[in-house]
């Protein structure tokens, strides 16, 4: 493994669309505003871009890590060691025929959803208040009021271990409960996926789309830093309703809470550490089990 000056200037030799951050916080990247230094931070803007980004790191056995909008995942307070690749700038979304919208893995879903309703098309109403990327959404098959990315995506574009670019069509992206096909392939990059929506009026898109917006609203503590949803929904089961019937809303750990508006959300009200949140995922973790015999499982994916 080379030094991180030695990676830069090899990245910085092999591609010239990207940009490169030496010791970046990735508190800066991650919607729980949590997690140390990356080594490198690294931010293709290409699909190109991304393939000589990613030779250069494997041709130097740099370990490296994915991220889109950093919003299901807690970093620790340690950091990343190597690289991290983020896919943010690689964002374009395209509108071609019979209800189909093509956009880069860095694309919000957010503004997905707003182009869609923009252009007279359903079905992807659910996704505009999910703060995540279009390539963590495939990944972890994200959903949200009885949506979810496997009812949408025809077409999924990957670089493969060798960083070829392939493609996963429909059945072949094998989504299931919060997974996909990637998940089993740490070493497969989503680069970009292809939506197929239905026609629809704009003005009842976007009233569907108000109105989901403000049950979130009303229902999620969405002005603190979190990373969503923490648990995954256990069967027969609302993790939400576990935790609060434990009476742990409001619990907190240095400045890491269970939310006192929603159970089912841990945020950081401030200054909150990896290790803060780590310990009251246990401390929940713990506390459900033995009142009802329930292991939660952790929806967000933990680094380092």
């Amino acid at each position: 493994m080379v030094t991180t000056q030695e990676l830069i200037a090899l990245l910085q030799e092999a591609e010239s669309d990207i940009e490169i951050y030496e010791n970046e916080p990735m508190s800066r990247h991650t919607t729980f505003a949590i997690g140390g230094p990356a080594d490198v931070f690294i931010q293709p803007k290409t699909v190109g871009a991304l393939q000589n980004a990613l030779r250069c790191l494997r041709q130097t056995e740099t370990p490296y890590l994915m991220v889109g909008n950093g919003s299901n995942m807690l970093v620790s307070d340690a950091g990343v060691r190597g690289a991290v690749v983020c896919t943010a700038e690689m964002d374009h979304i395209a509108v071609g025929t019979r209800g189909r919208i093509t956009a880069g893995a860095g694309a919000l879903l957010s503004a997905i959803a707003r182009r869609a309703q923009r252009e007279g098309l359903t079905g992807a109403e659910f996704a505009g208040g999910i703060p995540g990327s279009l390539g963590g959404a495939v990944f972890m098959n994200a959903g949200a009021y009885d949506g979810q990315m496997a009812l949408i995506v025809r077409r999924t574009e990957y670089l493969d271990g060798e960083g070829n670019l392939c493609m996963a069509e429909g059945p072949e992206n094998a989504f299931g409960y919060r997974k996909s096909i990637f998940r089993d392939h740490p070493e497969w990059t989503i680069v970009r996926a292809e939506l197929e929506l239905a026609e629809g009026d704009p003005a009842a898109i976007l009233l569907k789309m108000n109105d989901l917006a403000q049950r979130r609203r009303e229902k999620q503590p969405l002005n603190y830093p979190s990373a969503g949803s923490t648990f995954k929904r256990p069967e027969g089961h609302f993790a939400g309703q576990l935790i609060e019937q434990c009476g742990l809303k409001g619990l907190s750990v240095g400045a890491a809470q269970v939310s006192e508006k929603h159970a089912g959300f841990l945020i950081n009200r401030g200054g909150a550490t990896c290790a803060d949140m780590l310990k009251l995922i246990e401390t929940v973790q713990n506390r459900v089990r033995e009142a009802f015999g329930v292991q939660l499982e952790c929806e967000v994916r933990i680094i380092g």
